[in-house]
């Protein structure tokens, strides 16, 4: 890998988990899009990828925020449960509709959040 990709995908690190630390997000809405569009990964390609950094951005956040008294661990168990069954179920459809399609949902989204966050 050449320096100027590693440095890219240090800076993209960076600023996921940046926006991990102060918004609780950081995969998928940073490091998904970027990969996207400065390395021209293929959709799963970065979804997968992005998987992969989550792992330890969101354990070292949670360590983070713990430390402020900012995590309910009950709460977080509970919402965890579901949300095995809810990436099962959500890697299931994606494997199976167009990687156009899945770009499409995933930009409606970011754009549905985004005017609800202007607006509210």
């Amino acid at each position: 890998m050449d320096s100027r990709r590693l440095f890219s995908l240090l800076l993209i690190g960076t600023a996921a988990g940046a926006f991990s630390g102060l918004f609780g997000v950081g995969g998928g809405v940073v490091i998904v899009p970027l990969l996207i569009l400065l390395f021209a990964y293929p959709e799963r390609l970065a979804t997968g990828t992005s998987l992969a950094a989550i792992l330890l951005i969101a354990a070292f956040a949670v360590i983070t925020q713990s430390v402020y008294g900012q995590v309910d661990f009950d709460r977080g168990l509970i919402l965890a449960a579901p949300a095995v069954v809810g990436v099962i179920l959500g890697t299931a459809i994606q494997q199976r509709i167009s990687e156009r399609a899945v770009s499409l949902i995933f930009a409606f989204i970011l754009v549905a959040v985004a005017i609800e966050m202007l607006v509210a």
